[in-house]
């Protein structure tokens, strides 16, 4: 449980208003910004993650032709535990 208290009265009129147009109250609308506001803090996924480093040093599709070119597609020798 969580009280919060001060809001100004324009954010709190945004909040209601936010609510109406998803459907929900404005507790929950809270819940849901805040649920938003964290997922930063949560783990991103893989793909996501290689693809924004991607944008950053500018990869192009000229990039990855070249590395796919450069792959090996011999088959990996399986792991011995022995």
């Amino acid at each position: 449980m969580m009280t919060v208290r001060n809001i100004p009265d324009d954010v709190h009129s945004a909040i209601k208003a936010r609510a109406r147009r998803h459907n929900r109250s404005a507790e929950a609308e809270v819940r849901a910004i805040l649920e938003e506001a964290t997922q930063s803090e949560r783990s991103i996924p893989m793909g996501d993650a290689l693809a924004e480093l991607g944008r950053k040093v500018g990869l192009t599709n000229e990039d990855f032709a070249v590395l796919e070119q450069m792959r090996d597609n011999t088959a990996a020798e399986p792991v011995s535990f022995e």
